[in-house]
Formats: C-alpha cells, structure tokens, sequence
C-alpha cells in the first residue's frame, strides 16, 4: 500500500476548505474527517500510514517551531551578543556618549544592584521528550533535525524536572558571567585603577524547583534540602572549573577551600534520606550529617569571598584579574547556590499551620465579622512570638506543611546558605491576614531575617478588588512595616494562571497592570517610597508559560510596560522586574549556551532600557476606549467561565488528549475510575485548560470578549492599534490566538458530540452495517448529554470571534491548512474509536465495570484505562496449562477473544496513540504547551 502523503491530505484539506467558503452549512473538518475514514474502510490507507503522515507533519511543525524560537531571542552568534552586552554597559558607564563617563560610584550602584531576574519554575509544561525539547534548542541553532522525531512526552519526575532546570541555570549563570565580564571591561577601560573593586550583578537567577509545595505532595522537606545541597554543589564545582583555568600560584588557596567544601556538601549530600517518607533513623543520620560537616560545608561564601583580594593581587595580568572578578562576582550574587531559592505553598496552608498553634484565631479571615478582632489578635501574638528552636525531628513531627517548609527554610539558613535570602511565595493571597501569618509562623521559628514574604496575586477578586487591600491590611501592622523596613524590599507575585483561566489573558493584563500602578499611590500613602519593589510575573499566559508571540523583548515590554517602569521612577522607587521561564517550554530559551546568551542579553537590555519620554502612550493619554473595552471582555469572559457549556466542552473529552507533562495530574481525579467529570473550569488545572484550548482549535482564553467592544468602535479600535505600542503589545496574545483558532474546528468537535449528526450519518451510508454502529453512537453519545450545552457555548464563541475578526481584519491569516489538517485527522480518529467502542461485545459486571460503563469512558477517550479492563474481560492468552498431556485425549481448548483482540482492543491501542501524536504536533504548532 502506497503511503498515504502529506501533500495528499494538503489537497484535501485546501479543496475542503476552499468549497466551505460558499457554503454556510458546510463543515470542513468533518468533511475532511470523513474522506479520510472513507479511504481507511476501503483499504487506500492503513495506520502506518497515517503515522508516516504524522512524523512527516512533526517535522516541520518542529523546524518551524525551532525558527520561531531563534527569532523570540534574536540569535546574532556569541560575537554579536557579547557586542550588545559591551555596548549595554558602555551606555550605563557613559549615559551621554558626547560626555565624560558617570562617577564610578554611580557606575557601581547602578550595576552592582540586581534589576532583573530570570526564575526557573517547574509546571507540567515538560510537552517533548527531554532528547527532544534539547534538540529543539539545538536545532534553533542550526543544529539537525532528530531522526526518528520523538514527540510524545512521559511526565517528568522531580528530579528529571531538577535535572533540567539545572541544566538551564548552566547556560544562564555562563550568560551571566559574559554580561558580568561586559561590565567589568568597561570599567577598566575607564578606571584602571579600580575597576578589580566591582562585582556586577544587574541580572541574577532564581529557582523553585524542587521547593513549590503549592498543589504538590511529592516534595517532602528532606527533598528539597537536597535539591538545595545540590544547588550549592553545583555552585562550588562552577567556582571550580572556574579557577581550574586561572594560574595555580594565585588560586591555590581558593581551589583548596572549595574542594573542601564540596568533599562536605557531597556527604551531606550521600546522607539525605531518598525520596518517600523516610525513616526516622535515615532523617537522623542526615541531620549529624548536616551539622557535623557544616563548617567544612560552609554556610556562608565569606570565607572564600576572602581570599580573593589576595588571588587579585597575585594575578599575573588583566585577563587572571577578569577571571577571578567573574567568578567573584556570582559568588556574591547568587551566594552558595546556583541560583536564588524560591519556595511557594498557598494561604490555606499558611492558614491551618497559624490555626493548630493559635486555635483563637479560627479558620482565618473568611469570617468578615471577626475580620478586626482576627487582626487584633495576629499582632498580639507578633508582640509576644520569640523564636523556637528548629531540628530535624521537628520537621519529621510537624503536621502543618507551612510549617514544615518554613522549619525547612530554617534548616537552610542553618546549615547550607545563610549570605541570601529565601522567597516565600504565597499563592491565593486575599488577605493582609494571610501576610501577618506568614511572618508569625517565620518569627516562631526563626527564619524572619531569611524570607522575603511575597504574596500572589492572580485571581480576579486579587487583582480587581483584593491586591491593593492586601497590602494595606498588612501594612497597618507595625510588625509588618517593621519588617519591611529591615528588609527593605517589598516582594510582590502576579500571574496569569488563575486569571486567564477566570477573566482572559487581556483583561489580566489590563488588571495586573493596574494593580501595579495602585501600589505605587500605597508605597507613598505610608510613606514607604524608600522600598525597593520586587515585582515578579510568574505567567500562566496561554501560549506558553511567558512565551508572546513576538519574542523575548517584547514579553519583557509586556509584563513591565514603559508606563509602569515610569512611574516607579518618578516617584524614585527602586524596582527589580523578575520573570518566570517555566518548564519545558520556558527552559528552552536557555536551552543551548548560545540561545542563554541572547536570552540574557535580552534581560539585561531591558533592565537598563530608558524611559518613555514625549507623549504618553495613548492607551493611557485616551484610556476611556481601551478601559472600557478591557472591562467588557472582563465581563464576558465571566460570562463564558460561568456558563455550563463551556465546562462540558473542557470535559468531553479535551483532557484525555493531552499526555502527563508534568508530576502533578491535569484535573482532580474521579473516584469511580476513568476521567473526571469537569462541572466547572476550576476543576482543571490552568495550564490543561489552556491546552485542551490548543487542542480543540479555539484558544478563547486569549481572545474571547474582545469583538463586542471592538465591533462597537472599530475605528477606535484600529486607531488605537496603530498609534499605541502597548495596547498593540497587550493584544498580541489575541492576534495570536485568532492565527490558532478556527470556528470551523471547534464545530468539527462540537457536532461530534451531537447524536444528530450521526444520525444523519447513518442515514447516507451505504457500508454494510455501519448504520446500526452510528445509530449507536448517538444512543451513547444522548447519554452522556454534552450536546445541548456545547452546543450553546459554540454559538457564544462563534459570535465574538465573528465581530472580533470583522473588526480586525488584518490581524491573522487564521489557521493554516497543516493546523487544520491536524485537526480534521484526529476528528476521524475520534469518530473511529467511538465506532468501535459500540462494538464491544456485552458481558457480564466485572470489576465493577459494566459494558455500558466502558463505552462512556471509550467516548471520553479514556481509552488506556478502557482497553486495560477489556483486555482482563477478553484474555487473548492461551488457557492455562494447554500444552500439557493429561492421560487422555484432550478436550476442544476455546483459546481466548483472538479475534477482539486484534479487531478490537489492537485498533483501539493504535489509532488512540495516534490521537495523542496529533495532540504533540498541535503543541508544537501552537509553539507550546498551554
């Protein structure tokens, strides 16, 4: 049989569409979906095939995907990058280049202060292979294409997740050093004399994983003080392999002391208890480990920071001197670690640990008539709190797993790293509370000079009406401005997640921008304008976890808009713009040491770009257009979220096309068996949301609500567009989502799940006793009851993207035909697998399971668990004992369901395999996962 060839399922899919464009009834996808399933009952293709296709359409969705991320970082090779990071500290060093140079105690300040940072989180975005994403990176490059193209992902453990963000951090701490080394080049070229003084940091890394306790149950304390013995081993073999190459006459000294160290940290390292539960006798063996190697281990890169003055002085020339003011200078900006260490849990969490210590305070600020008294009584217990002592077997009896993980944040400060800070990041932040809380349970236990409290605002009632109240709540306490003026840094959290999921990723957009601009009016309000501000993006966004589709610079425009950067100077508050680059898809773009460079160089541009000058933007010079807009998209987003159709369409069967891509599962699970029933999109997780989005052909998270008010005025809608850089900068998700998105898909799915369209399919066919097959689809699929709601929420989406296309005509070419292919493909896939499941033989209850329980879970596409149960219901095996000789002639051996095996459950196994291969393409195609 002649492979079936992409361009054939071009000329399809091109001849289908183009005959769709007169004909308001017509319905592409299926039709395109079933001209395939013709050819597949007539023997013209066979899955090898289709899976031939398949490799062949990866292929170029991965070129084309790798090209894209070339671009998102603007690759100009190691020479030019180094160029653009020396030109970069020219300017900061000499603003006016008709000018002399700035004072160099200006020079310092200004490079010595981290502005910018890139943190490393890990989310189930992990959508290719490890191989795979590695070689995505490389073939950014220029670098080949794998062959075979292993797409389908298998969901990371915590140490695969570890391993390579590690990996990641690599690429970015060498980028850092060229950035540090543009620096310190500059300042010798202008003071000679005291250029050896400096330790550049004006971009540094972070990292939570292996410390996000946030939804996670899989990290125990005794892995993440591991996870952070490795990142200080990691740490010490950099400042290793760092001296290894400098001459041993002035680094004698240090190499000794950091192998010292690292001998330590190893056996540290060896004594921790494995990942599980572990063992009080394993936990004490560690905690003699940890203690009695600590001084060896260092706790603090001093003792190492002091011998440098002496390697200085003993370099024998300007490049040793330049070495060693490198290495020097990510030793005291990222202290005895790879990078910064975030850790994160949620409010609830903060909640019930206050709650077992203080049992007064009760369930926590959701009682609003208790709300003055609660507050009363969280300061009170501030005053009396006195800090606690802190060991392991306290970790190991600790019930509350706040206060596990800030007794594990002690344990660090101990015995691994005291020089920096840890960030405490509170998810589902709604309460000033909840920050009080925080600091309590951190004074109880010792930790309030080693945590930087950051609370997370991403829900709608935090951005719209909470985050500002938040933070005023907390600041009445004395013991809260008293923090903050110790630390002196205020640490604030925004993301996208729950936002975009709730109200849209423009309407977020406009709210988090707002919510930004509010806290500067608060910081003066109380007189705090003295703070530096730490505000860090974590994304969420719809298309890729802090991807944008118009590249790294103007995601980093995105999150921190001129306007907002503008208004932090105008008021003289220092800020640090931190972002996320999460997962799979965020590694990448440190992916290769070249890919890293650029990333960097990106950072760093921004971080020393200047401010607005001239008018201001018009989005916010005629703001009445854009708020006006933004909050009806708000609404009707709302509007869509709340509406029970739009959850039937997520939970048909839109989750069981996505492999695991992650350590924590997509959607709360089920306690009957097979896919849980989504009543609601805030059963499933934001980023398979997002995904199941991508994968139905409608990313309504990034557009819906916009046409109403663009159709309303276009003409101010397209004015606006032209002449405001942010307003075009923030709509580039939208523009993007339109390019991915085709009603004509999501009506492909949407009639797949309505009983009349099969019923209308019985009544053309002519294949002898295909009829009865679809007829009983439709009886199953009436039974599920998907079809009324979905197809309400179609109409929803249809009309929005109707009026948002009319009033945007020149945003996007709209889907391509490979995308649309994908789609129609895996339709007749879909329809194949329910045809079969309405084929399964009856039999009797087993394991709980009925007949009509698996054809439900068939028509889910639970179809691993399903084909699982069948194959205990159908054994194709041999009967046991069938080749031996029992004395006398053997009876007839009924050997096993053969023939449901291989006309059955074999089908079902492939074709299901296939579904989830288009599902990788889709991915790649969109450019990333969720």
């Amino acid at each position: 049989m002649e492979a079936f060839r992409e361009q054939s399922l071009d000329a399809i899919t091109a001849a289908a569409r183009q005959a769709a464009r007169g004909d308001p009834f017509a319905n592409p996808a299926l039709s395109i979906a079933l001209a395939l399933s013709r050819k597949l009952d007539n023997g013209e293709i066979g899955h090898a095939d289709l899976a031939e296709l398949l490799q062949a359409m990866g292929r170029a969705a991965f070129g084309d995907r790798a090209q894209r991320l070339a671009r998102a970082v603007g690759q100009e090779g190691r020479e030019g990058h180094d160029a653009a990071m020396a030109l970069l500290a020219g300017h900061v060093a000499r603003p006016d280049p008709d000018d002399s140079p700035m004072r160099f105690a200006v020079f310092r300040s200004a490079c010595e202060r981290p502005r910018a940072a890139a943190v490393f989180t890990a989310h189930p975005t992990f959508s290719l292979p490890r191989e795979t994403g590695a070689a995505l990176a490389r073939a950014a490059g220029g670098g080949p294409l794998p062959d075979p193209l292993l797409l389908r992902p298998a969901g990371p453990t915590l140490t695969e997740e570890f391993e390579q963000a590690v990996a990641a951090m690599a690429n970015g701490r060498d980028a850092l050093d060229r950035l540090t080394a543009a620096f310190l080049g500059t300042a010798r070229s202008i003071w000679p004399d005291r250029w050896t003084q400096l330790a550049p940091a004006p971009v540094i890394l972070a990292s939570w994983v292996g410390y996000d306790t946030d939804g996670r149950t899989d990290i125990g304390w005794h892995d993440t003080l591991r996870l952070r013995l490795q990142m200080k081993q990691l740490q010490l073999a950099r400042l290793a392999r760092q001296l290894e190459v400098l001459p041993a006459d002035c680094t004698a000294a240090l190499r000794v002391r950091t192998e010292e160290a690292a001998a330590a940290v190893r056996a540290q390292i060896a004594a921790c208890p494995p990942p599980g539960p572990p063992r009080p006798e394993a936990a004490q063996l560690f905690a003699q480990a940890l203690i009695g190697q600590r001084d060896a281990a260092l706790t603090t890169p001093e003792p190492l920071l002091a011998l440098f003055p002496a390697a200085l002085a003993a370099a024998p020339d300007d490049e040793a001197r330049l070495a060693l003011g490198v290495a020097r200078a990510g030793l005291l900006a990222h202290g005895l670690s790879l990078a910064h260490t975030h850790v994160r849990l949620n409010s609830a969490q903060l909640h019930n640990a206050v709650r077992l210590r203080f049992p007064a305070f009760g369930a926590g600020p959701e009682d609003a008539s208790r709300r003055r008294a609660l507050f009363a009584a969280i300061n009170a217990a501030l005053d009396e709190a006195r800090p606690e002592p802190v060991d392991t077997g306290g970790l190991i009896a600790e019930p509350a797993s706040a206060a596990r993980l800030m007794m594990t944040v002690a344990q660090i400060a101990k015995h691994v790293d005291a020089s920096q800070k840890v960030r405490f990041l509170v998810a589902e932040t709604e309460s000033g509370y909840t920050l009080l809380a925080a600091l309590l349970l951190a004074r109880l236990l010792g930790t309030e000079d080693h945590v930087e409290i950051s609370p997370l605002f991403e829900t709608a009632e935090a951005l719209e009406q909470r985050g500002e109240r938040v933070v005023e709540e907390a600041l009445r306490s004395p013991h809260w401005r008293a923090y903050l003026k110790r630390t002196g840094r205020l640490c604030l959290q925004f993301g996208y997640s729950d936002s975009g999921r709730y109200i849209g990723q423009v309407a977020a957009t406009h709210l988090i921008e707002r919510l930004k601009l509010r806290i500067i009016e608060l910081l003066a309000r109380h007189e705090l304008h003295d703070l530096e501000v730490v505000l860090f993006d974590t994304h969420g966004e719809g298309l890729g976890r802090g991807g944008h589709p118009d590249g790294l610079a103007a995601r980093l425009d995105y999150l921190d808009p001129p306007a907002v950067r503008a208004a932090f100077a105008a008021r003289g508050i220092p800020v640090r713009q931190e972002t996320s680059f999460q997962g799979g898809d965020g590694y990448l773009l440190f992916g290769t040491p070249s890919l890293a460079h650029a990333a960097v160089t990106r950072i760093a541009e921004h971080a020393f770009a200047p401010l607005p000058s001239g008018s201001p933007d018009p989005v916010y010079a005629e703001g009445g257009f854009a708020t006006d807009l933004f909050t009806g998209a708000r609404a009707a987003f709302h509007g869509l979220v709340e509406d029970p159709g739009y959850a039937a369409l997520l939970g048909a069967f839109g989750a069981s096309l996505l492999d695991r891509t992650g350590s924590r599962p997509a959607a709360r699970q089920s306690d009957s068996g097979g896919p849980p029933t989504i009543r609601h999109p805030r059963e499933l997780r934001a980023i398979p949301n997002n995904a199941v989005l991508q994968q139905l052909g409608f990313l309504a998270n990034l557009m819906h609500g916009l046409g109403h008010g663009a159709a309303q005025e276009p003409e101010a809608f397209a004015e606006l567009l032209r002449r405001s850089p942010r307003f075009a900068n923030a709509l580039a998700f939208a523009r993007a989502g339109l390019a991915l998105s085709d009603a004509d898909v999501l009506r492909g799915y949407v009639a797949s799940l309505d009983p009349v369209s099969w019923l209308d399919r019985a009544a053309q066919t002519r294949r002898p006793g295909r009829a009865q097959a679809l007829v009983a689809v439709a009886t199953a699929l009436g039974t599920l009851g998907l079809a009324d709601p979905a197809r309400a929420v179609f109409r929803r989406l249809k009309a929005d993207d109707l009026m948002l296309r009319a009033a945007w005509p020149d945003a996007a070419p709209g889907m391509s035909d490979r995308l649309f292919a994908l789609h129609a493909l895996r339709l007749c896939l879909i329809h194949r697998i329910w045809l079969l499941a309405v084929v399964v033989p009856d039999f009797s209850p087993r394991h709980g399971v009925t007949r009509d329980g698996l054809v439900q879970r068939l028509l889910r596409l639970d179809v691993p668990g399903a084909v699982d149960l069948l194959e205990q219901v159908f054994p194709a095996e041999d009967p046991p004992g069938a080749a031996l000789d029992f004395a006398e002639p053997p009876a007839a051996r009924h050997g096993g369901y053969g023939r449901e095996r291989d006309e059955i459950l074999r089908p079902l196994r492939e074709m299901f395999s296939l579904v989830r291969e288009i599902s990788a393409v889709i991915s790649l195609e969109c450019g990333a996962f969720g």
